[in-house]
């Protein structure tokens, strides 16, 4: 009879980051043991404790990293360009396929774990269980089922409409019976025809209900906020983690007001400020090769030149914030889904993050332990230690201290599975 290899890994790089550190180490190893790490140390040192037949992973020059985690997701819909009303108008089948797609351009990009804020029907839930079973690869999910919404309000065509406390009591308790993992509530308008991303949408016992009734299910609760009134609510209903946080007047001016900021920093919510939403950043980063080129006409250059004053508006706006001490309750999220904002592109986000004042170290912690802590699955992922999930990723350089590194991926593993 035949014995059985140990399923064991040994990892070796040049360099590694643990997500605990602002700083990586030269020449260490991760022994990995049925998905989950056992032990982290020198190469050496690991060598001698790895099982005879253990695989040996060499990933030479880079820099090994806990995996990422994208804070805010639309797995269903496509990021090519179209507008809300055409993705909608496809079947929920197409939108199925369609996350499938996105689910596997995000892992490959080193994007371990997402948030999935808002589907359709049960799209998201669908997504969910065919990872569960293996049918597809892709980042481990988190879902919200549909989002809650208003009468006409922002996606209320995922289909969970709620007006008035009560109802909102009644669609927690629906998603929650449904297997949703976290409540998402459209705390504003947004980017769905017809509504006002300037105005909010509930009052805030109307927030307050939907957090009240998610905590008792023992569910965190997340609020889409542009509009700086729907930001005030969402401090005073005790929502757990914000979405966008644009400070958006009735005018649709954005102002930073120091006074939310305060509340906000005192209840110690955590952000997710999706800055390359409204930075509009990858048409910013194809506007730029066609410039560096020497293909762009003056109408791209225009439009580059004005793309840079609002996003230099928009990360203004955060670097205030971080005078309020909110740098370790920021957690990265890229839209994707909507509009251009395209899946595999966690690195525009951290890229931007270190634009508006963070170290490449800081938004690197911002992507992984930070992350992790805000999503209450710091147990088991967001850092390289004993113990935890074996979600981990590979980049040519050393993202701590070069932002540019987050494109470069070069291994992707999954439990300790190599997925590229």
């Amino acid at each position: 009879m035949t014995a059985q290899l140990p399923d064991v890994t040994l990892i070796k790089a040049a360099r590694l980051a643990d997500g605990l550190a602002t700083s990586s180490r030269p020449g260490q190893a991760v022994l990995v043991r049925a998905g989950r790490i056992e032990a982290v140390g020198p190469a050496p040192e690991l060598e001698r404790l790895a099982a005879p037949g253990a695989r040996i992973v060499d990933l030479g020059s880079a820099c090994l990293t806990p995996g990422l985690i994208d804070g805010h997701t639309h797995t269903s819909l496509a990021g090519d360009g179209r507008t809300y009303a055409e993705m909608f108008a496809e079947t929920d089948e197409l939108m199925v396929l369609t996350g499938v797609m996105n689910l596997q351009k995000h892992l490959t990009a080193g994007i371990t774990t997402i948030r999935e804020h808002g589907a359709r029907n049960r799209v998201g839930f669908a997504l969910r269980e065919g990872l569960h079973r293996g049918y597809f690869g892709g980042p481990r999910m988190l879902v919200s089922g549909r989002p809650i919404t208003c009468t006409g309000g922002h996606f209320h065509m995922c289909n969970e409409t709620a007006d008035g406390e009560d109802a909102i009591r009644r669609s927690v308790r629906r998603l929650f019976h449904e297997g949703a993992d976290y409540i998402k509530i459209m705390a504003s308008g947004g980017g769905t025809t017809g509504t006002d991303a300037g105005r909010a949408s509930y009052t805030t016992d109307e927030l307050r209900a939907a957090v009240h009734e998610a905590h008792h299910f023992g569910l965190l609760t997340a609020a889409h906020c542009r509009a700086s009134e729907s930001m005030v609510r969402a401090v005073e209903a005790g929502i757990d983690l914000m979405e966008h946080a644009e400070f958006l007047d009735h005018d649709h001016e954005l102002r930073f007001d120091p006074k939310i900021a305060a509340m906000m920093a005192e209840s110690g919510m955590y952000v997710s400020p999706t800055l390359q939403a409204w930075t509009r950043y990858p048409r910013m980063v194809d506007l730029r090769a066609r410039r560096d080129a020497g293909l762009s006409s003056p109408a791209e250059d225009s439009e580059l030149e004005r793309l840079e004053e609002r996003a230099e508006h928009r990360l203004d706006v955060l670097r205030r914030m971080l005078d309020y001490g909110m740098r370790d309750r920021i957690v990265p999220g890229t839209d994707s889904g909507p509009s251009i904002l395209a899946f595999g592109h966690m690195d525009y986000d951290l890229q931007l993050l270190v634009r508006a004042g963070f170290s490449p170290a800081e938004a690197l912690l911002a992507a992984t332990r930070v992350s992790a802590e805000a999503l209450n699955l710091d147990t088991d992922i967001g850092t390289i230690a004993p113990g935890k999930m074996a979600d981990l990723v590979a980049f040519d350089g050393d993202p701590t201290v070069d932002a540019g590194a987050f494109s470069r991926v070069v291994a992707v593993f999954q439990a300790g599975r190599r997925v590229r």
